[in-house]
């Protein structure tokens, strides 16, 4: 038999327990035929557009990086942004920036290009 994949992280690694599905790589417990729909959250950028995986976005203000001098400037594209559901800090864009590498965002300081 041939179980469904994970609906929230969509891994293949899912096993049985009890009546439960479980997905070993992000802690998902489901049952069979439960709908998602209730787990799902819509990100909103600045401008109140609705944001998904893959979208490019600009910063729309200069965002100081914690620990280091460097800046992200106004304007900013970031291509390619990942999102974070359940982050508890309101870091909720997980993404790379040119010339200064991975790093989390809020969704409150960038606009949808």
């Amino acid at each position: 038999m041939s179980l469904p994949n994970c609906p929230k992280c969509h891994s293949e690694y899912t096993y049985e327990d009890g009546d439960l599905l479980i997905c070993p790589e992000c802690s998902h417990e489901w049952k069979e035929g439960e709908s998602v729909a209730a787990e799902t959250t819509i990100i909103k950028d600045s401008n109140g557009n609705v944001l998904n995986d893959g979208d490019t976005v600009t910063v729309i203000k200069d965002l100081k990086i914690k620990g280091s001098s460097s800046v992200v400037k106004v304007g900013t594209k970031v291509k390619n942004i990942r999102l974070l559901v359940d982050s508890s800090d309101g870091h909720d864009i997980d993404c790379k920036i040119e010339g200064i590498g991975a790093m989390k965002l809020k969704s409150e300081f960038v606009k949808k290009a």
